[in-house]
């Protein structure tokens, strides 16, 4: 399966830093967790959703989790009302940092809180087929300007 991730390019490492030290909608701060998605476009709506104004100098991470790896998931069902707010609830942080905690996959997929029927997919730095999943070279990822 193939992931993406879009990010600042002065934070290019694939290790969940930016998740630990800010906490995400699906991880409470102190737990490392990659956030992906399963397209760049899915990537890009979920930055420009948390940017007040478009992003300049990003870059666009491609990844490759191998098909053996077990892939939890977390569906729309699964879930409270108000999961998809824009501001996180609790409920999603606690569900995906038990995930960390648990080290029982290398990869949860969650729906994504900008389009529900579409995947973003975190991934534990912390677990040991962690180092199974491939990272690509960085590459330049321009908004396009009429988006905002």
């Amino acid at each position: 399966m193939t992931v993406y991730r879009i990010c600042k390019a002065k934070y290019p490492a694939n290790d969940g830093e930016g998740a630990r030290i800010a906490g995400g909608r699906w991880n409470h701060k102190k737990f490392a967790v990659v956030y992906c998605g399963a397209t760049a476009s899915l990537c890009a709506l979920e930055v420009l959703a948390h940017s007040a104004k478009l992003p300049m100098d990003m870059i666009v991470i491609r990844a490759t989790i191998p098909r053996k790896l077990l892939v939890a998931t977390i569906r729309e069902t699964d879930l409270p009302d108000g999961w998809n707010a824009p501001l996180a609830i609790k409920r999603t942080k606690d569900m995906g940092s038990d995930w960390v905690k648990s080290r029982a996959t290398a990869v949860l997929s969650v729906p994504s809180a900008v389009i529900p029927n579409e995947r973003n997919y975190l991934l534990n730095p912390a677990h040991p087929d962690f180092s199974k999943i491939r990272f690509y070279a960085p590459k330049p990822f321009i908004f396009d300007k009429r988006l905002k």
